[in-house]
């Protein structure tokens, strides 16, 4: 079970002003919010597989000390990554806004190549190698899609997007939190 608390939170924070949230806030302003949901959902829990089963791999094979000085690390990079922020690219908004067909599959598609190499993948692993796989998939699954859920009602009610340098620093000074304690961990057992 603390797999999944821990993983629905870091993955949720990890989510905040991240690209694909803003993919989804886009989607939504273009489709019903079902299918946006659906897709994303869909997309992540393959993803998120994948990273827990790498990052499973990974964690057997590797010394427990080394797992967490690695993950520490990992952490400090990500909240680095998250003050640097993503956009959307003209090209990349304008393609979410100008697509027709089956809007599940559109999503699914684009969620699932948007997300592959992603900071919430990468942190996925991260978590994956110091906890149980089935609650870290489930629960950075649920994180994902309830950060996205998130822009999808901003996207739907208000059309426009959440204050993004707060988030994108709170987001930040969580990873680092994170990070901090991970690299204590090994020091203080």
């Amino acid at each position: 079970m603390e797999a999944f608390w821990i993983s629905l939170g870091v993955i949720f924070v990890a989510e905040l002003g991240d690209k694909s949230q803003l993919m989804a806030m886009t989607f939504a302003t273009r489709f019903k919010p079902w299918p946006v949901l659906a897709g994303i959902t869909i997309a992540t829990a393959v993803v998120h597989l994948f990273s827990v089963g790498l990052g499973g791999l990974i964690g057997d094979a590797l010394p427990t000390t080394a797992i967490a000085i690695a993950a520490g690390i990992a952490f400090l990079g990500f909240a680095l990554w998250t003050l640097r922020g993503d956009e959307l690219s003209e090209a990349e908004s304008q393609k979410a806004q100008r697509t027709t067909r089956n809007a599940l599959i559109a999503v699914t598609v684009a969620f699932f190549l948007s997300e592959l190499g992603d900071k919430t993948m990468l942190a996925t692993i991260t978590l994956a190698t110091q906890h149980g796989w089935f609650g870290t998939w489930i629960g950075s699954t649920i994180g994902m899609v309830a950060a996205d859920a998130l822009a999808i009602l901003v996207g739907r009610l208000l059309g426009r997007h959440l204050p993004e340098k707060v988030i994108r620093y709170g987001a930040a000074a969580a990873f680092a939190l994170f990070g901090v304690l991970l690299l204590l961990e090994p020091l203080l057992t």
